[in-house]
């Protein structure tokens, strides 16, 4: 009697909570086998019951946790080794499209398998950030990706990233977990395409149908049991070819591959060589720090929205200075506006340098 009140109970739970497909199979299967072996009554049911519970509880927990901190997106998907993202980035490597990133090459079995960075990891959350601008450069200045427009990403979703997992161990105990932002060896467009959050486009960045790819991504591998999402199954770029018809450099392949060495912001970010190449002459497009080309064309971007993180404010000078005030800064003056800017990391030789590829 007491294994029929379990299930009526559980039914009720399911029926008002909505738990993912996951949860329910398991439950289904689990009921089975100890509604047929176990000969202790109701022990194991009510064990695996409360197991079960605890698992959407937590699942809820960190998805409410991430809205209330700010993100926009939170999904889920199952620690798991990722077979065809490894072939993929294994043969992109030694096609040499990351150029002179020679970063990309170390830790290769890091970036494929999330149980080497947290042993016994069972869950990947993949948490987004819309950056998309209330405003956009009017000036002639040089053009700026617009994800540097305000202060140093990487320094504010990391310290949010950092209170998410402090919140989830003061409510749920103590677990492992490692956050990454752009930092670190994690494929976080697969993940988050695999947590359901959207897709990977033609011009490699992560679509969402909500707001189109105009998000700062971050992952927390744990090893907390949580429900899995379903993963983002379809495609919706279509025949769609905008992204890579506007690449002036011809850096966006078939199949979603990005010769990165060939990218704009490869060049006025990553490359640290005194002068860019010859033959790029004449197609940045007055490009100084990033590109934002095969982004700005994108149909699905039409329905981004402006963001509301004070941090993420468009600095003044890059709305209003023009080309001959950024040909004209000192490196002192340099330092002190973009104190805060991921600018800094091309330093004030590397936007000097671009500067004056842009004007020969």
């Amino acid at each position: 009697m007491a294994k029929y009140k379990t299930f009526i109970e559980i039914t009720v739970f399911m029926y008002f909570n909505k738990p993912s497909i996951d949860f329910v199979v398991i439950f289904i299967v689990r009921t089975y086998l100890i509604r047929h072996f176990d000969p202790f009554g109701s022990s194991l049911m009510q064990f695996a019951t409360l197991n079960l519970m605890d698992l959407s509880k937590n699942t809820r927990f960190v998805k409410n946790t991430a809205g209330s901190l700010g993100f926009d997106y939170c999904g889920i998907a199952k620690a798991a080794f990722m077979d065809e993202d490894a072939r993929r980035l294994e043969k992109w490597l030694q096609n040499g499209y990351h150029g002179k990133m020679q970063y990309m090459e170390n830790h290769f079995d890091l970036r494929t398998d999330p149980t080497k960075l947290v042993p016994g990891a069972k869950s990947v959350i993949t948490l987004m950030q819309n950056y998309y601008p209330k405003q956009l450069q009017t000036t002639d200045g040089p053009q700026i990706s617009k994800y540097a427009y305000g202060k140093d990403y990487h320094e504010i979703i990391r310290a949010k990233l950092n209170e998410f997992l402090s919140r989830i161990r003061e409510n749920i105990g103590a677990i492992a977990g490692r956050g990454f932002v752009d930092s670190a060896p994690v494929l976080e467009r697969s993940w988050a395409a695999r947590s359901g959050l959207g897709w990977v486009g033609k011009n490699g960045n992560l679509i969402t149908r909500q707001s189109g790819s105009f998000n700062f991504i971050a992952t927390l591998i744990t090893d907390l049991e949580l429900e899995a999402d379903d993963p983002f199954a379809k495609d919706y770029c279509g025949s769609c070819t905008r992204c890579i018809a506007s690449c002036p450099t011809g850096a966006i392949l078939p199949e979603k591959v990005i010769q990165a060495n060939k990218c704009i912001s490869y060049f006025t970010i990553e490359l640290k060589d005194e002068l860019l190449p010859e033959e790029m002459k004449g197609k940045f497009e007055n490009w100084a720090f990033g590109c934002d080309i095969c982004q700005d064309v994108c149909p699905w971007n039409r329905f981004s929205v402006p963001n509301h993180v004070e941090a993420f404010e468009p600095l003044s000078e890059i709305m209003n200075l023009s080309t001959k005030e950024w040909e004209e800064m000192s490196e002192e003056m340099f330092r002190k506006i973009f104190k805060y800017s991921p600018i800094k990391r091309t330093k004030w030789k590397g936007i000097q340098r671009n500067l004056k590829f842009l004007k020969d």
